[in-house]
């Protein structure tokens, strides 16, 4: 559903076979410990989400002085893709995601290059922040020699998402011109102060109590929260590329996405939001019902980026 419109809110909004998965999750969650209880090295390990093969065809390199970049290569590339993966911060990893990167390296034709940035409680903020910022750096210097393309997109889901922005945040911040030419952001935490929709959270994949204690993790002074590097809703948006945010209805992430989708547009941006009614958190990641047309609208959102760079650089 394009746009925030109350038809996306509310039990007539979900639909049976949503409502019936929802249900088995229920069922799942309910019996299942959380992070914490499993404890950060076993969740890592495999203990808490089935860590998913590598792609057969992706590689790693090294930035120097920086982060290893995990790359899922296009045949004949068109352009870049940056992708900053999620995992509170906390959890996840570069080679995470392949089989989602290589649907994106396939249909639009870009070569994915994903961030192994250091993870919390052991390296809190700024150390994620400063690898993204490291190898965003480096892709602007070095895509078209490496990947033999100049046209960079980034896109980032959860934690990655706000690392996204404030990576691009950053860039600017230098003098430099943000390079990338749309941004795709799922459900990300954008305030991490905690917003509404956070704070209120009791059931579903992330509740109030779990999401503060992961802030502490990765945010341990409380007196930085509110900076743009970790609560990119209060920060000066300006001069950012079109977005898109993609949100379920039952994300405890919810306002995050909505509240920056209106902030983007404020500042004079392009932004466009999908709400997936009945959608938790991170559901593009699961055989959740509505997960391929939300990234099938992420992949066409990316297509049409890249055609609309190529026609004006044309």
């Amino acid at each position: 559903m394009t746009g925030i419109s109350a038809d996306a809110f509310g039990p007539a909004a979900i639909s049976e076979d949503v409502a019936r998965f929802n249900a088995a999750s229920a069922a799942v969650l309910a019996g299942a410990p959380d992070l914490f209880e499993v404890g950060v090295e076993s969740a890592r390990d495999g203990g808490f989400m089935p860590k998913p093969p590598p792609s057969p065809r992706s590689y790693d390199l090294q930035v120097d002085g920086g982060p290893s970049l995990h790359v899922v290569p296009a045949e004949n590339p068109r352009g870049v893709l940056l992708h900053v993966h999620g995992g509170g911060f906390v959890l996840g990893s570069a080679a995470g995601q392949d089989v989602w990167l290589e649907q994106i390296a396939d249909a639009v034709q870009v070569t994915c290059v994903s961030v192994e940035y250091r993870l919390a409680p052991e390296n809190p903020y700024p150390a994620a922040w400063d690898d993204c910022e490291a190898a965003a750096i480096w892709l602007m210097e070095h895509a078209v020699e490496r990947f033999g393309a100049e046209l960079l997109l980034i896109a980032g889901e959860s934690a990655g998402a706000l690392l996204s922005v404030a990576t691009m945040l950053r860039l600017r911040e230098r003098g430099l011109t943000i390079p990338f030419r749309g941004a795709a952001l799922s459900f990300g935490v954008f305030d991490s102060t905690m917003t509404p929709s956070q704070t209120l959270a009791r059931e579903g994949v992330l509740k109030a109590t779990g999401i503060a204690r992961i802030v502490d993790n990765y945010a341990p002074d409380a007196g930085l929260r509110r900076g743009s590097d970790l609560s990119p809703l209060y920060a000066d948006l300006t001069s950012l590329p079109p977005a898109l945010f993609t949100v379920g209805t039952l994300d405890a992430m919810l306002d995050d996405s909505m509240f920056m989708h209106c902030r983007w547009l404020a500042a004079g941006g392009n932004s466009q939001i999908e709400l997936y009614p009945g959608a938790d958190h991170a559901f593009i990641e699961t055989p959740h019902p509505l997960a391929e047309a939300a990234n099938a609208r992420i992949r066409a959102f990316a297509a049409q980026t890249v055609a609309a760079a190529t026609s004006t650089r044309e």
